[in-house]
């Protein structure tokens, strides 16, 4: 017996719901030939309409809910659910005020006959997303809160992850990234269990606020991956969605691509012929071709027709936000703003402040305005508290930090520049994150991906969807369970040189983004010092390729034209970088360096004038220097632990072993063989001095998910907040774990932070390959000075005269 026309009808909205689009279509085609019923036709036709906007024929879905409506002797059930469905397509088209009229028409009618069905949550759900767009958040949120205990009382559990999602997606506007997160990942698995383009569809706004958080790799990762999917199912406008969001995010970092990838969904958006969402994607080419030339004059009638379509599109944030950025160079007032705007949109406006200062030469005004925007960008990192979160969200003052910068080395007064270099060591720590409590769950998870990692051997496990699961359920436990503790203090340039004591001299690099200068700063005095960023800049290039190169290829002919270049390299870093800095502080027999990201990558041990000088990399002078005051003495207990699959791993760990014995220092805790990740965390929480030899694995789109390979998989950079007390000096004995993901502005973060996060006083690693040998033998000898009783990086220096190694070891945070 043939289906009645109900209940294909009834087939073809859950398969339109589940984004099954041609078994929908065909369902409700078949439906249509089944009934003389114009109520029901009607709401067959709206079905289809809705099918037809998802397939990219948005003006054929128009005419065809508006022809539905037009028809006589419908009921006003009927009217209504037609009213709603054409709201939603108007929604879609970008024609919010329209929109926003037909789903209140629809929702005052339900409301007013008692219907608390699962149409008028619908509704409420669409009008919630017009206001969305809208930025009207407060009322966003009655109408999705509304929507969701009409959900729960039909029991409509779909719809339901739906509205909680996007309850998410409403925190994300607000600035509150972490709800945003939680509530997000807590919705996916429901939708992913709906249809792989539901799955899709949440991935979008995942990615959001991913991006937010300055995580843009992980985002535009997964942003390209759901425009595949849209454009496979020939869904052209959420394809379209999905390329002006990874516009947006590529903006700051790759702006010749953003414009590429907005010029792109402008015109698909144009085809569709939504002209709200086309001035959106246009919107962000016209900010991509002003970062890719600067100097270059704006089309300001382009700015102000765009910025006008999107104010007629109900878009007046993005509207402000253009009309901001149209300002830049000086011309015209600025739009007023009020307290209630959203945090990005108040960071730009003072950029904009600032840019326009510097453009006219008042370097005190610029230094005003990006001040004030650093101030709120702290404000907003109080309510977050996770390390990385901490770290990434900084992505919102790197334009104000580099403005900042800019002025006050322009000003070359020491004290400024100082202020601002420490603001810039400050700008992804200057609220100090919490260690989250111990989370059970978490460990579980952690061990999952442990396995995974494992069964995935030799493949990209990142693309695993289960991998991404885990990886989202754990960021997100991190994110919820860690509070904020308050704000660092930042020392003055007068305030650091009373606490310097006399042989000890403070290197503070600082990068405006064009130029490179340092602030020497002793107990007696203080300069700037002007540097070469394109000679430094051309001795970086390729470094770290020499730098492996080197410690690959011993001897040989091969080996002696590696060692050539590697010097070569390394003698300009030295003459440019070190000799004049070195010049200002002749009596420093101590060096604490302070660097932009800009200068991660430098093996400060192995240039020439650091021989024999023992120095540390501090996250900050005043984190140095304010910290509590300790003395050195010698460590009461050791652990080792070496990982598999490294050659002379058990060697190494043996003969630093042997050093603290010969000191009479025992008993030393060895993990060889059995190096899991829980012995070594449990060995971790047991001693002064924590020493492990394995290999390492950085991963650059989230430098927690780093960390290196024991017996039973990675101890990820996420297990060592669940180590209750850390040792006060760890030595990362693997290749790549001393290196640091370049995060946003002046800040980098890897797994030396993570452990300096835990509270370690001390961290020595290496941020490129070092031969096994290589390692064991200048190891060692840092034992036999730790065992002693000296400081890490004066048992460091001492190492390197003892052993005339060559290594590029050094000491991250309080190395004295």
């Amino acid at each position: 017996m043939p289906l009645s026309a109900i209940e294909l009808h009834r087939r073809g909205v859950e398969a339109a719901n589940a984004r099954r689009f041609t078994q929908a279509r065909r369902a409700l085609d078949t439906a249509s030939t089944r009934t003389d019923d114009p109520d029901l036709r009607a709401r067959i036709d709206g079905t289809v309409a809705y099918v037809l906007a998802q397939t990219g024929e948005p003006a054929a879905a128009e005419q065809l809910c508006r022809e539905a409506l037009g028809r006589t002797g419908l009921r006003a059930e009927t009217i209504t659910v037609l009213s709603g469905q054409l709201g939603t397509l108007l929604m879609h088209g970008g024609r919010l005020a329209e929109a926003e009229v037909e789903l209140t028409r629809a929702i005052d009618t339900l409301t007013a006959i008692g219907d608390e069905t699962t149409e008028l949550a619908n509704c409420l759900m669409n009008r919630s997303v017009v206001r969305m767009q809208q930025r009207e958040l407060e009322t966003c949120v009655e109408d999705l809160r509304r929507a969701v205990a009409v959900y729960e009382a039909n029991d409509d559990d779909e719809p339901l992850a739906e509205a909680r999602h996007n309850l998410g997606y409403a925190a994300l506007l607000g600035g509150d990234l972490v709800t945003a997160l939680t509530l997000m990942t807590r919705s996916r698995p429901k939708l992913a269990a709906i249809s792989d383009l539901a799955a899709a569809i949440s991935d979008l706004d995942r990615a959001e606020v991913l991006r937010d958080a300055g995580l843009t790799t992980e985002a535009e990762a997964l942003l390209e991956q759901v425009a595949a999917q849209f454009g496979a199912q020939r869904m052209r406008q959420a394809r379209g969605e999905a390329e002006f969001h990874l516009a947006r995010s590529l903006l700051r970092h790759d702006p010749a691509a953003a414009e590429r990838t907005a010029r792109t969904a402008a015109r698909r958006f144009t085809a569709l012929g939504n002209h709200g969402w086309a001035a959106r994607a246009e919107a962000v080419r016209l900010e991509a071709q002003q970062r890719a030339k600067p100097h270059r004059p704006i089309d300001g009638d382009d700015f102000a027709r765009t910025a006008k379509a999107l104010d007629h599109g109900g878009f007046r944030t993005e509207a402000t936000g253009l009309r901001l950025s149209a300002r830049r160079d000086g011309s015209g007032r600025l739009p007023r703003l009020d307290d209630a705007a959203p945090t990005p949109l108040r960071l730009r406006a003072h950029e904009v402040r600032a840019a326009r200062a510097a453009a006219a030469g008042r370097d005190r005004d610029a230094l005003r305005a990006a001040a004030d925007g650093l101030d709120l960008l702290t404000a907003w990192q109080q309510s977050f508290g996770a390390l990385d979160l901490q770290a990434s969200v900084a992505m919102h003052g790197s334009d104000l930090m580099f403005a900042g910068l800019g002025a006050a080395a322009r000003r070359r007064d020491p004290a400024l520049l100082f202020e601002w270099s420490e603001r810039a060591r400050h700008l992804s720590q200057q609220v100090a994150p919490v260690r989250p409590p111990h989370d059970e769950s978490l460990a579980v998870d952690l061990a999952e991906l442990r396995m995974l990692r494992a069964e995935l051997a030799g493949a990209d496990w990142t693309t695993d969807a289960r991998v991404r699961a885990l990886r989202d359920r754990v960021r997100e436990r991190q994110w919820a369970a860690t509070g904020s503790g308050g704000t660092r203090e930042r020392l003055g340039l007068t305030e650091a040189m009373a606490l310097l004591d006399p042989d000890l001299a403070v290197l503070s690099y600082v990068f405006t983004g064009t130029d490179l200068h340092a602030v020497v700063a002793t107990a007696t005095g203080a300069t700037v010092v002007d540097l070469s960023w394109s000679r430094v800049q051309s001795a970086l290039d390729g470094l770290r390729a020499d730098l492996d190169m080197a410690a690959l290829t011993r001897g040989g002919l091969m080996g002696e034209v590696t060692e050539r270049a590697l010097a070569s390299r390394l003698a300009i870093l030295d003459a440019e970088l070190l000799a004049p800095l070195l010049l200002a502080a002749p009596s420093a027999a101590r060096l604490a360096i302070t660097v932009p990201g800009a200068l991660g990558g430098v093996p400060w041990a192995m240039l020439s004038g650091m021989s024999g000088t023992p120095f540390t990399l501090a996250t900050s002078v005043s984190r140095l220097l304010a910290g509590p005051s300790r003395t050195i003495t010698r460590p009461a207990s050791v652990g080792f632990a070496a990982g598999p699959r490294v050659a002379r791993a058990g060697d190494e760990v043996e003969r630093a072993a042997a050093a603290w014995r010969r000191a009479g220092v025992a008993p030393q805790t060895l993990l060889t063989g059995e190096a899991t990740v829980a012995a070594v965390t449990e060995l971790a929480a047991a001693t002064d001095v924590l020493h492990i030899a394995a290999h390492g694995r950085h991963a650059v789109d989230n430098p927690l998910f780093s960390g290196f390979e024991l017996a039973d998989g990675i101890l990820f950079g996420y297990d060592v907040d669940l180590i209750p007390r850390v040792p006060a000096t760890v030595i990362l004995s693997a290749c790549e774990l001393g290196r640091s993901s370049v995060r946003w502005g002046e800040e980098a973060l890897g797994m030396t932070r993570v452990w300096l996060h835990a509270g370690a006083d001390c961290v020595i690693a290496a941020p490129v390959a070092v031969p096994d040998d290589v390692a064991g033998d200048l190891l060692s000898a840092v034992h036999t000075g730790l065992s002693a009783g000296a400081a890490p990086a004066v048992a460091l220096a001492r190492a390197a005269v003892d052993t005339g190694v060559n290594a590029p070891f050094q000491c991250h945070g309080n190395g004295f």
